[in-house]
Protein backbone atom coordinates (compact mmCIF):
# COMPACT_ATOMS: atom_id res chain seq x y z
CA UNK A 1 0.00 0.00 0.00
CA UNK A 2 1.46 3.31 -1.06
CA UNK A 3 1.26 6.21 1.37
CA UNK A 4 0.07 9.41 -0.20
CA UNK A 5 0.23 12.61 1.84
CA UNK A 6 -2.96 14.53 2.29
CA UNK A 7 -3.10 17.54 -0.01
CA UNK A 8 -3.78 20.84 1.67
CA UNK A 9 -7.39 21.77 1.11
CA UNK A 10 -7.94 25.37 0.13
CA UNK A 11 -10.51 27.49 1.84
CA UNK A 12 -13.62 28.35 -0.22
CA UNK A 13 -12.31 31.89 -0.76
CA UNK A 14 -8.91 30.73 -2.01
CA UNK A 15 -9.97 27.71 -4.05
CA UNK A 16 -10.05 29.83 -7.19
CA UNK A 17 -6.58 30.69 -8.41
CA UNK A 18 -7.69 34.06 -9.75
CA UNK A 19 -8.55 35.30 -6.25
CA UNK A 20 -6.19 36.79 -3.69
CA UNK A 21 -4.82 34.34 -1.20
CA UNK A 22 -4.86 35.68 2.30
CA UNK A 23 -3.08 34.58 5.43
CA UNK A 24 -4.80 34.70 8.78
CA UNK A 25 -4.53 38.20 10.26
CA UNK A 26 -1.46 38.64 12.42
CA UNK A 27 -2.80 39.52 15.85
CA UNK A 28 0.50 41.04 16.94
CA UNK A 29 0.23 43.65 14.20
CA UNK A 30 -3.36 44.64 14.92
CA UNK A 31 -4.25 47.64 17.02
CA UNK A 32 -0.67 48.85 17.49
CA UNK A 33 -0.85 51.65 14.96
CA UNK A 34 -2.88 54.75 15.79
CA UNK A 35 -6.40 55.17 14.44
CA UNK A 36 -7.03 56.75 11.08
CA UNK A 37 -6.32 56.18 7.42
CA UNK A 38 -2.70 55.10 7.99
CA UNK A 39 -3.67 52.23 10.26
CA UNK A 40 -6.38 51.06 7.86
CA UNK A 41 -3.84 51.10 5.04
CA UNK A 42 -1.28 49.14 7.10
CA UNK A 43 -3.94 46.65 8.21
CA UNK A 44 -4.92 46.04 4.58
CA UNK A 45 -1.28 45.51 3.67
CA UNK A 46 -0.88 42.91 6.43
CA UNK A 47 -3.78 40.90 5.00
CA UNK A 48 -2.17 40.53 1.56
CA UNK A 49 0.69 38.06 1.56
CA UNK A 50 3.85 39.00 -0.25
CA UNK A 51 4.93 37.05 -3.30
CA UNK A 52 7.62 35.44 -1.09
CA UNK A 53 4.96 34.38 1.44
CA UNK A 54 2.93 32.76 -1.36
CA UNK A 55 6.07 30.98 -2.54
CA UNK A 56 6.78 29.79 1.03
CA UNK A 57 3.23 28.39 1.21
CA UNK A 58 3.72 26.60 -2.12
CA UNK A 59 7.07 25.16 -1.00
CA UNK A 60 5.40 23.86 2.15
CA UNK A 61 2.56 22.31 0.13
CA UNK A 62 4.99 20.74 -2.35
CA UNK A 63 7.16 19.36 0.48
CA UNK A 64 4.11 17.56 1.88
CA UNK A 65 3.64 15.85 -1.47
CA UNK A 66 7.10 14.34 -1.60
CA UNK A 67 7.72 12.71 -4.97
CA UNK A 68 7.44 14.32 -8.38
CA UNK A 69 4.31 12.31 -9.26
CA UNK A 70 2.46 13.84 -6.32
CA UNK A 71 3.66 17.29 -7.25
CA UNK A 72 2.52 16.95 -10.86
CA UNK A 73 -0.85 15.66 -9.66
CA UNK A 74 -1.15 18.66 -7.36
CA UNK A 75 -0.29 21.08 -10.18
CA UNK A 76 -3.03 19.50 -12.30
CA UNK A 77 -5.43 19.93 -9.37
CA UNK A 78 -4.49 23.64 -9.18
CA UNK A 79 -5.53 23.97 -12.82
CA UNK A 80 -8.96 22.53 -12.03
CA UNK A 81 -9.56 25.51 -9.72
CA UNK A 82 -8.69 28.07 -12.38
CA UNK A 83 -11.49 30.49 -13.25
CA UNK A 84 -12.78 30.06 -16.81
CA UNK A 85 -11.35 32.40 -19.37
CA UNK A 86 -13.96 34.44 -21.24
CA UNK A 87 -14.25 33.50 -24.93
CA UNK A 88 -13.37 37.08 -25.85
CA UNK A 89 -9.90 36.47 -24.36
CA UNK A 90 -9.28 33.28 -26.34
CA UNK A 91 -7.64 35.15 -29.18
CA UNK A 92 -4.34 34.71 -30.99
CA UNK A 93 -2.86 37.80 -29.32
CA UNK A 94 -3.30 36.15 -25.89
CA UNK A 95 -1.71 32.84 -26.86
CA UNK A 96 1.62 32.09 -25.21
CA UNK A 97 4.09 30.89 -27.85
CA UNK A 98 6.52 28.09 -26.99
CA UNK A 99 4.08 25.95 -25.01
CA UNK A 100 3.42 22.29 -25.81
CA UNK A 101 -0.30 22.99 -25.57
CA UNK A 102 -2.44 26.02 -26.30
CA UNK A 103 -2.17 28.50 -23.43
CA UNK A 104 -4.00 31.82 -23.33
CA UNK A 105 -2.94 34.58 -20.95
CA UNK A 106 -5.01 37.76 -20.67
CA UNK A 107 -3.91 40.75 -18.63
CA UNK A 108 -6.06 43.26 -16.77
CA UNK A 109 -4.71 46.51 -15.34
CA UNK A 110 -6.35 47.26 -12.00
CA UNK A 111 -4.85 50.45 -10.63
CA UNK A 112 -1.14 49.83 -10.25
CA UNK A 113 -1.58 46.05 -10.27
CA UNK A 114 -1.75 43.40 -12.95
CA UNK A 115 -4.39 40.71 -12.82
CA UNK A 116 -3.92 37.70 -15.05
CA UNK A 117 -6.57 35.37 -16.45
CA UNK A 118 -5.54 32.20 -18.23
CA UNK A 119 -6.57 28.84 -19.62
CA UNK A 120 -5.13 25.93 -21.54
CA UNK A 121 -6.38 22.92 -23.45
CA UNK A 122 -3.98 20.69 -21.46
CA UNK A 123 -4.50 19.76 -17.80
CA UNK A 124 -0.79 20.06 -16.96
CA UNK A 125 -0.31 23.39 -18.76
CA UNK A 126 -3.46 24.69 -17.09
CA UNK A 127 -2.01 23.67 -13.73
CA UNK A 128 1.33 25.31 -14.51
CA UNK A 129 -0.32 28.61 -15.41
CA UNK A 130 -2.58 28.36 -12.33
CA UNK A 131 0.52 28.05 -10.16
CA UNK A 132 2.07 31.09 -11.84
CA UNK A 133 -1.13 33.10 -11.39
CA UNK A 134 -1.08 32.25 -7.71
CA UNK A 135 2.36 33.84 -7.53
CA UNK A 136 1.98 36.74 -9.96
CA UNK A 137 -1.66 37.85 -10.24
CA UNK A 138 -2.69 41.03 -8.40
CA UNK A 139 0.91 42.25 -8.14
CA UNK A 140 2.60 45.47 -9.16
CA UNK A 141 5.00 45.39 -12.11
CA UNK A 142 7.87 46.08 -9.69
CA UNK A 143 6.96 43.02 -7.58
CA UNK A 144 6.74 40.83 -10.68
CA UNK A 145 10.03 42.03 -12.13
CA UNK A 146 11.90 41.74 -8.81
CA UNK A 147 10.81 38.12 -8.28
CA UNK A 148 13.25 35.40 -9.41
CA UNK A 149 10.87 32.92 -11.01
CA UNK A 150 13.60 30.47 -12.03
CA UNK A 151 14.84 30.15 -8.44
CA UNK A 152 11.26 29.89 -7.17
CA UNK A 153 10.33 27.11 -9.60
CA UNK A 154 13.58 25.31 -8.76
CA UNK A 155 12.66 25.49 -5.04
CA UNK A 156 9.41 23.76 -5.94
CA UNK A 157 11.29 21.13 -7.95
CA UNK A 158 8.90 21.67 -10.82
CA UNK A 159 11.20 22.08 -13.86
CA UNK A 160 12.99 18.82 -13.09
CA UNK A 161 9.64 16.99 -12.96
CA UNK A 162 8.61 18.25 -16.41
CA UNK A 163 9.70 17.20 -19.88
CA UNK A 164 12.02 19.67 -21.60
CA UNK A 165 9.15 20.87 -23.82
CA UNK A 166 6.85 21.45 -20.82
CA UNK A 167 9.65 23.22 -18.90
CA UNK A 168 10.22 25.47 -21.93
CA UNK A 169 6.48 26.20 -21.98
CA UNK A 170 6.59 27.13 -18.29
CA UNK A 171 9.48 29.50 -19.01
CA UNK A 172 7.47 31.01 -21.89
CA UNK A 173 4.55 31.65 -19.52
CA UNK A 174 6.85 33.39 -17.03
CA UNK A 175 8.41 35.38 -19.87
CA UNK A 176 5.01 36.58 -21.03
CA UNK A 177 4.00 37.64 -17.50
CA UNK A 178 7.31 39.52 -17.07
CA UNK A 179 6.91 41.17 -20.49
CA UNK A 180 3.45 42.45 -19.48
CA UNK A 181 4.92 43.84 -16.24
CA UNK A 182 7.86 45.44 -18.06
CA UNK A 183 5.52 47.09 -20.58
CA UNK A 184 3.46 48.65 -17.79
CA UNK A 185 6.55 49.69 -15.82
CA UNK A 186 8.05 51.49 -18.81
Amino acid sequence: MKFRPVKPSPSPESSKVGTRHRRAPRAANRGQVGAGVGSAYLAAMNDTPSIDDVLADLVEEFDLLGDWEGRIEYVIDLGKGLDSLPETDRVEANKVPGCAAQVWLATRHEGDRLRFLADSDSALSKGNIALLLRLYSDRTPAEILAFDARAALDRLGLPSALTRQRANGLNSMVGRIRAEAAALAA
